[in-house]
């Protein structure tokens, strides 16, 4: 392949996203679901048949993959590779401005800052705390390249993390995914998605509204021990008064 046979093909996916609407709707496939046609374009707030020329381009394009149940067409990301590719396009856009409105919705977008769910994983300041604790803790090491180290591996085994799953699987194990809101890595790779789901059936998370993640108050306490982080840093950040959008 040529580089301008490469830079075509960049420029052709770029296109894709160049459009805010079927942006946003990366964006909201990223909480790991499949959503029908109609719900994602009342979600992008555009008609439906603008909705389906987009996702049809999506899907050419290789971003999306469709299942077809009845009259229902569902669409979800094409996989963990595009989920981070998205999520790292949002992490290198400008900051968003603080919310305005309400205090409802001041309130929805800091519990999404705090946690919430990239694809498969955990993301914002809870999943970035995780990540600097096992750096921190030897757990893991991005010496030569992030890698879990002998020490990861017995705290995954000891967590109850199916890790045999782990080594045989096509999945890179660990990968650092830019954190769009935190602006630094939080855990991707299978090991992050075995972790998300391992600390769902321990009760520590749950799922809150749409990809938001609330940290339970048994789960506060247990992670705080396993991460070996004093119990405070893992607490919510207040959330911000909503702004009048005056300075």
């Amino acid at each position: 392949m040529t580089a301008g046979t490469e830079g075509r093909g960049m420029a052709e996916l770029a296109a894709l996203l160049a459009d805010g609407t079927r942006a946003g709707i990366c964006v909201a496939l990223l909480d790991g679901r499949a959503w029908t046609a109609g719900e994602l374009a009342r979600r992008a707030g555009v008609a439906p048949s603008t909705a389906s020329d987009h996702l049809t381009r999506l899907v050419r394009g290789g971003l999306l993959v469709e299942e077809r149940q009845g009259r229902h067409r569902y669409l979800r990301l094409a996989g963990p590779s595009v989920a981070q590719l998205i999520e790292d396009l949002a992490g290198h856009a400008p900051a968003a401005p603080p919310p305005t409105g309400s205090l409802r919705a001041a309130t929805a977008t800091a519990a999404l800052a705090y946690a919430r769910t990239c694809y498969d994983h955990l993301a914002g300041r809870l999943g970035v705390l995780m990540y600097d604790a096992l750096l921190a803790g030897g757990r893991l090491d991005r010496s030569s390249g992030l890698a879990l180290t002998a020490d990861g591996w017995a705290w995954a085994t000891e967590l109850g993390v199916p890790v045999h799953l782990l080594r045989t699987g096509r999945r890179p194990v660990v990968r650092d995914c830019l954190d769009w809101t935190e602006r630094r890595p939080h855990l991707a790779g299978a090991l992050g998605a075995a972790l998300c789901r391992r600390f769902t059936d321990l009760g520590w998370i749950s799922q809150g509204t749409g990809r938001t993640i609330r940290l339970t108050p048994t789960g506060r306490v247990a992670l705080a021990e396993t991460l070996d982080v004093p119990d405070g840093t893992l607490a919510p950040a207040p959330s911000p008064a909503p702004s009048s959008g005056r300075a």
